[in-house]
């Protein structure tokens, strides 16, 4: 990129001081703001989940159903999964990191549509407090699956409610993906061409396609769901004459992309950081920024590696192992031109980067567990078990929420314009690793050795790995709620941050830290391509 730095000085005026008080922020269209707004619902969202988690392994440290019963239990794994997927994993990184970044890295002054970014913000806000309401009230105990006809007549517990909230959180969704396309469509700097763009634009764009084209069908799904429970009208329930694996296909046909929801923005981060703390381009751009388009495409096609047990034919079940090999392959096309990147890099160990590494092994241990449950024989084998729990956490939780713990660290000081303590910061992710495959790693054993997921008792036999995994989840919680006590800590008592700590060459490190309300004095001009860190030797880090 062809700007050249600001000076590391304060402006006198920027986006979180230009306007003071409630009001100013809840009715504001600057996307910056925005995107603060999100980062506070979902950390909410993402603690609440935790809580759910937590009473989880509780229950799982002893054989006997001995800490709540089997009903709560239900309900315990089900709102875990609603909150953490629905309200947490899919928004994270576009809605907060996208929301915030995406405008700077394109050169613009704001999102494309900036009323509608507010709405989205507002009715994910709305069914957040639909959801967690039908919680406090009594509950849902189907699976954030919602499957049918046990969600559409058989359970008495508050499904209508939860799939409402759910609804206004899809349409939040559409509202970004429809934002990111446009703001990468029309807003880009002079000179900021398609070749040129930041990968994390990349993947964002990917990510918006997906948004739009698939949350739709998971509406239409819900919405016949609730309409076979409040009417009675036969479309999934065979008893009405309705069938239960349509449902399986609409509702998986969303379902499976959006775990690309949650990954690709997180690839996109990852190679932000990957780029910046080795001080070189990424290693086969057109590649990477191929892989994510491709990723998108083949995401709509692989839903059936779901269904494998659930009767469909052999010949379609053969087709989606096929299918779900190839999708593979954009996946490890990024995670070789990563590591290819880092390849004689100036490598540095900052927090980020700590991060990125930790993306990159937890992303390759749940992408090759993917592989397993994609070949047939094995699938039948480990359906249902906790090896399908690790395989989907490995690449859900452990992927996606080390990237967005790696891109707050990266954009915390351009955020609030405050350095956190990096000892600290480093000693979170070191912990947050190690009680991740802790907690994880042993439910690939225990689902191999053939203990169901969703049963609140099991044999005594596995035991001793469910205590272990249970010992994990304690390490990881900890670790989690470090970055929050010290990022708090940071903005009254950080050191000020330089405009562009990172000496990173991307836009939005143009500009200075916190950004002015529109973003830049003047608007940018592109005139290379993008991570020029070898044209640019002076390019150093500042903090």
């Amino acid at each position: 990129m062809s700007a050249a730095p600001t000076a590391a000085v304060h402006p006198r005026e920027h986006y979180l001081n230009v306007d003071y008080g409630i009001r100013s922020w809840l009715l504001t269209t600057d996307h910056k703001r925005i995107a603060i707004l999100y980062m506070i619902s979902v950390t909410v969202m993402f603690f609440i989940g935790g809580i759910f988690a937590t009473l989880i392994r509780l229950e799982l440290m002893t054989p006997a159903g001995d800490l709540v019963t089997s009903d709560t239990y239900n309900k315990l794994f089900t709102m875990h999964g609603i909150v953490m997927v629905f309200f947490f994993l899919i928004p994270s990184v576009p809605a907060v990191i996208g929301n915030f970044v995406l405008p700077m890295m394109v050169g613009a002054r704001d999102m494309a549509f900036p009323k509608i970014n507010l709405l989205s913000w507002y009715l994910y806000v709305i069914g957040a407090g639909i959801t967690l309401y039908c919680i406090t009230i009594g509950g849902v105990d189907t699976g954030w699956t919602f499957y049918t006809p046990f969600s559409t007549t058989y359970s008495n517990t508050y499904v209508f409610g939860s799939i409402v909230g759910i609804l206004f959180a899809g349409f939040s969704s559409i509202f970004t993906g429809l934002n990111f396309i446009a703001t990468i469509h029309k807003l880009r700097a002079p000179g900021l061409t398609w070749r040129r763009m930041q990968l994390f634009l990349w993947s964002n764009y990917a990510t918006g396609v997906i948004m739009i084209l698939g949350t739709p069908v998971v509406a239409i799904a819900l919405i016949l769901v609730a309409v076979e429970r409040v009417w009675h009208i036969g479309i999934f329930n065979p008893a009405l004459g309705g069938d239960p694996v349509l449902f399986q296909h609409l509702f998986w046909f969303y379902s499976h992309p959006a775990v690309y929801i949650m990954v690709l923005p997180a690839m996109g981060v990852v190679s932000e950081l990957v780029t910046t703390f080795s001080r070189k381009r990424v290693f086969g751009y057109e590649f990477v920024a191929a892989a994510s388009i491709a990723i998108a495409v083949f995401g709509f096609l692989v839903w059936g590696h779901h269904m494998f047990v659930a009767g469909i034919s052999l010949y379609s079940a053969l087709l989606f192992s096929i299918m779900s090999y190839l999708v593979a392959i954009p996946s490890a096309v990024k995670v070789f031109n990563w590591t290819a990147t880092l390849y004689k890099g100036a490598i540095s160990y900052r927090t980020p980067m700590l991060y990125a590494f930790g993306f990159i092994g937890l992303f390759t241990m749940g992408g090759l567990t993917g592989l397993f449950v994609a070949a047939l024989g094995v699938d039948i084998h480990v359906t249902d078990t906790y090896f399908v729990v690790a395989h989907f956490h490995y690449i859900m939780v452990g992927g996606t929420v080390m990237a967005y713990l790696g891109a707050i660290h990266y954009w915390w000081p351009k955020m609030f314009g405050r350095m956190y303590p990096e000892g600290w910061a480093k000693l979170s992710a070191g912990i947050i690793f190690i009680g991740f495959n802790v907690t994880f790693f042993p439910q690939f054993l225990l689902g191999y050795l053939g203990m169901p997921r969703r049963y609140h008792a099991y044999a005594p036999e596995f035991q001793v790995l469910n205590v272990m995994s249970t010992a994990g989840a304690s390490i990881l919680a900890v670790g989690y709620m470090l970055p929050l006590i010290y990022l708090l800590w940071s903005l009254r008592y950080g050191e000020i941050a330089p405009a562009n700590p990172w000496g990173s060459t991307g836009l939005e490190w143009q500009t200075t830290s916190p950004p002015p309300t529109h973003n830049f004095e003047e608007t940018p001009v592109v005139t290379e391509e993008a991570y020029a860190y070898d044209k640019h030797p002076e390019m150093e880090f500042v903090a």
